[in-house]
């Protein structure tokens, strides 16, 4: 007995040992991988600050000599035409998410509550999409939107971002997987129609999935700079994305502008995240638990 309590003890500092050991492994990962997320936005915030002397005669983690130098912005938002690239942004970006919600929910919603021959193969295209570079298949999508003289137009990146994904789809159908068929059933011997039960019933109680689908769509809609820039070259017709890389032209080398226009691009989704990220985690997290 008297033998077996210093194992006992050597057990207890063993254990202890291996815990400290990967708290310590955890948080210096955490920590790197915040550094590596955040002092590229610090060096892109202290360069949209400086002057274009200070710009060149400082380091890249030096601070602005003003906090309150402004003049950055006001040429980037003024001189980039920033506010239209916001407004055919936002067009698009409404419309876009609206339809790609409606789209995905549908496509759910048979996938979940119908039988029919051919459900597994029509899940796995789906998925064989996702899986062919987009790049592939530029030239042929290219001539499509051009034949349907949408080129130049908002409704050109529109019609492509409507088409759902496999994402948007999985995640719908985990939160459908939760509802009880019984429902249907009961709404079917009241009468009501596919459409009725898809509206009245499966869309109110899919609004959780439907708010992470928004916020994950409406991202990448955002952010994307290929397809504006490939169908709307016009000027008139520049989103956010295009409208910060025309910079390179007049302001090619003023990079403290260049800089300014980018914390003007991030801040809206800064301020969407922020704002919604309850609801994106707790999408994840009820989709990933029902599932």
């Amino acid at each position: 007995m008297q033998a077996a309590k210093p194992a006992a003890r050597h057990t207890s500092r063993s254990h202890t040992f291996r815990y400290t050991a990967a708290s310590i492994v955890k948080y210096a990962s955490l920590i790197i991988g915040a550094l590596a997320a955040l002092v590229p936005i610090v060096v892109v915030l202290f360069a949209s600050l400086k002057t274009g002397a200070e710009y060149g005669s400082t380091g890249p983690l030096t601070p602005p000599s003003n906090w309150l130098n402004f003049d950055n912005y006001t040429k980037a938002f003024v001189n980039g035409k920033m506010m239209v690239g916001f407004m055919n942004t936002m067009i698009i970006l409404v419309v876009s998410i609206v339809g790609a919600t409606f789209t995905g929910s549908m496509i759910a919603y048979i996938l979940s509550r119908f039988q029919f021959r051919g459900k597994k193969l029509l899940l796995g295209a789906f998925l064989l999409a996702t899986l062919i570079p987009s790049v592939t298949t530029q030239v042929a999508t290219f001539q499509i939107i051009n034949d349907l003289n949408l080129f130049n137009t908002r409704l050109a990146p529109i019609v492509l971002y409507l088409g759902t994904d496999i994402i948007a789809v999985y995640i719908f159908l985990q939160f459908l997987d939760t509802i009880a068929v019984s429902l249907d059933e009961s709404a079917m011997l009241d009468g009501a129609s596919y459409f009725t039960i898809y509206f009245r019933i499966i869309l109110p109680l899919l609004l959780p999935a439907i708010v992470t689908v928004v916020i994950i769509k409406g991202v990448s809609i955002y952010n994307d700079f290929y397809t504006p820039f490939l169908y709307m070259p016009k000027t008139s017709l520049q989103v956010i994305s295009t409208a910060l890389f025309k910079f390179k032209g007049p302001y090619g080398s003023q990079w403290e502008v260049i800089c300014a226009a980018i914390i003007i691009t991030i801040i809206p989704t800064l301020i969407a995240f922020l704002s919604l990220q309850k609801y994106i985690y707790n999408g994840f997290a009820q989709g990933s638990e029902k599932g």
